[in-house]
Protein backbone atom coordinates (compact mmCIF):
# COMPACT_ATOMS: atom_id res chain seq x y z
CA UNK A 1 0.00 0.00 0.00
CA UNK A 2 1.48 3.51 -1.12
CA UNK A 3 2.13 5.47 1.48
CA UNK A 4 0.14 9.13 1.29
CA UNK A 5 0.00 11.72 2.74
CA UNK A 6 -3.74 11.95 4.74
CA UNK A 7 -5.82 14.19 3.34
CA UNK A 8 -7.53 17.41 4.49
CA UNK A 9 -10.72 16.15 4.39
CA UNK A 10 -9.47 13.59 7.07
CA UNK A 11 -8.20 15.98 9.01
CA UNK A 12 -10.93 18.10 8.70
CA UNK A 13 -13.33 15.49 9.94
CA UNK A 14 -10.92 13.82 12.61
CA UNK A 15 -10.76 17.35 13.84
CA UNK A 16 -14.14 18.26 14.41
CA UNK A 17 -15.19 14.71 15.73
CA UNK A 18 -12.22 15.43 18.39
CA UNK A 19 -13.85 18.57 19.87
CA UNK A 20 -17.74 17.64 19.52
CA UNK A 21 -15.94 14.36 21.62
CA UNK A 22 -14.57 17.29 24.02
CA UNK A 23 -17.60 18.83 24.18
CA UNK A 24 -19.60 15.77 25.05
CA UNK A 25 -17.13 15.06 27.52
CA UNK A 26 -17.71 18.52 29.28
CA UNK A 27 -21.69 18.30 29.40
CA UNK A 28 -21.12 15.72 30.74
CA UNK A 29 -19.12 16.17 33.41
CA UNK A 30 -21.16 19.07 34.01
CA UNK A 31 -24.54 17.47 34.39
CA UNK A 32 -22.86 14.84 36.34
CA UNK A 33 -24.80 11.93 34.72
CA UNK A 34 -22.11 9.21 33.85
CA UNK A 35 -24.88 6.21 34.27
CA UNK A 36 -23.68 5.55 30.42
CA UNK A 37 -19.99 5.60 31.01
CA UNK A 38 -20.66 4.44 34.66
CA UNK A 39 -18.96 0.77 34.35
CA UNK A 40 -15.81 2.79 32.94
CA UNK A 41 -13.63 4.46 35.44
CA UNK A 42 -12.99 7.95 35.97
CA UNK A 43 -10.31 8.66 33.90
CA UNK A 44 -10.63 6.58 31.01
CA UNK A 45 -14.36 8.38 30.18
CA UNK A 46 -13.23 11.24 28.75
CA UNK A 47 -10.34 10.08 26.54
CA UNK A 48 -12.72 7.41 25.10
CA UNK A 49 -15.82 10.26 24.81
CA UNK A 50 -12.98 11.43 22.96
CA UNK A 51 -10.95 9.81 20.75
CA UNK A 52 -13.86 6.71 19.61
CA UNK A 53 -15.34 9.77 17.79
CA UNK A 54 -11.83 10.89 16.29
CA UNK A 55 -11.15 7.57 15.28
CA UNK A 56 -15.07 6.75 13.69
CA UNK A 57 -14.12 10.00 11.91
CA UNK A 58 -10.80 9.30 10.12
CA UNK A 59 -12.05 6.07 9.35
CA UNK A 60 -14.96 6.92 7.37
CA UNK A 61 -12.91 9.91 5.58
CA UNK A 62 -10.34 7.83 4.85
CA UNK A 63 -12.57 5.08 3.44
CA UNK A 64 -14.19 7.72 1.03
CA UNK A 65 -13.30 8.27 -2.57
CA UNK A 66 -10.26 10.27 -2.28
CA UNK A 67 -8.84 13.83 -4.36
CA UNK A 68 -7.64 12.62 -7.75
CA UNK A 69 -4.33 13.17 -8.20
CA UNK A 70 -2.22 14.10 -11.30
CA UNK A 71 1.04 12.40 -11.82
CA UNK A 72 3.57 14.58 -12.08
Amino acid sequence: MPNHPVEAKVKAASTGAFLAGLAVAMLNAVVADSSLLGPLPAWLQAPLLALVPTALAWLGGYQARHTPRSIV
